[in-house]
């Protein structure tokens, strides 16, 4: 009797596995993982950069984009919040608290998206060629990162001829962005497997992204409008606070402005969702290392 007569076909995967057969190329153990990885380093950086230098060759402006957009968005969020809603009130020098939330929020929401069509935008090559899969979402953190770069710089300029003060803690910076990179290439990876097989999650992430944003506290100061206009629970701002973006936010404006205070926790919540993000992104993406490309 065939298989028709007693119920659905069986998958040709299933099939191959019933009689003995296995992968040609099967999923290496977590650590010989890591280093095929950093094996690989040298075209992870390569495939990064000519991505950069490709996205903007066909602009008239080229690279200067990488500063002129976040600009834009900035200078359209200042008239918004700041000028129109007035959300700016009560916090010294607002332009660079917008300013260093815009650029800190841009990151990561950029390496968000891009690690979530790291898989299935790239399906021509992971057939083609054989090599560790989470080198495209790597590689996708270290182009959003040279794009920061270029911004840094000209918020630092910004910074400066507002009035706010070189001190020591600029050399935290640094440190700062270490973490959020490393949260970034977690984030990255968890939504590069996802993305592989939801083919709605692209459509659906622009609004997660912009949720996200807005419970970030990048136009106004969580406390004064969650607690003090809104009046809910301080467990609300706590909450808000934790939240990895906003963690980032707080702690980058706590170096760069001198009469801002953030949090107490918000070092430690950079080092706590780098660290998680890292392991649980990487272990959730290796774990599906040999079905990549399939379908």
């Amino acid at each position: 009797m065939s298989h028709a007569e007693n119920g659905p076909p069986e998958s040709l995967e299933a099939l191959a596995r019933r009689h003995g057969l296995r992968p040609a190329v099967p999923r290496p153990p977590f650590p010989l993982y890591l280093r095929l990885l950093w094996q690989r380093r040298h075209f992870i950086l390569t495939y990064a950069t000519s991505r950069n230098v490709s996205k903007y060759s066909g602009s008239a402006l080229g690279q200067l984009w990488q500063v002129i957009t976040p600009l834009l968005n900035a200078a359209i969020y200042y008239v918004m919040f700041g000028l129109i809603l007035g959300a700016g009130r009560g916090i010294d020098n607002y332009p660079i608290f917008l300013l260093t939330g815009m650029f800190v929020f841009t990151y990561t929401q950029r390496t968000a998206t891009a690690g979530a069509k790291s898989i299935s935008g790239n399906l021509s090559l992971i057939r083609a060629l054989h090599f560790p899969r989470a080198a495209l979402p790597l590689a996708y953190t270290i182009q959003e990162l040279q794009q920061l770069a270029f911004s840094m710089g000209v918020l630092l300029l910004i910074v400066v001829a507002t009035g706010e003060p070189l001190t020591w803690y600029w050399l935290m910076i640094p440190v700062v962005l270490a973490l959020q990179s490393v949260f970034n290439v977690g984030a990255g990876l968890i939504l590069a497997r996802l993305g592989a097989w939801l083919r709605d999650l692209n459509q659906l992430l622009p609004f997660i992204m912009r949720t996200w944003l807005y419970a970030s506290g990048v136009f106004f100061a969580i406390h004064d409008k969650v607690v003090g206009t809104a009046g809910l629970p301080e467990w609300v701002a706590t909450a808000m606070y934790l939240n990895p973006a906003a963690s980032y936010i707080e702690w980058m404006r706590d170096i760069l402005m001198a009469e801002h205070t953030p949090p107490p926790t918000a070092p430690v919540a950079c080092a706590v969702w780098a660290v998680l993000a890292l392991v649980i992104g990487g272990w959730y993406f290796w774990r599906a290392e040999d079905r990549y490309g399939r379908g």
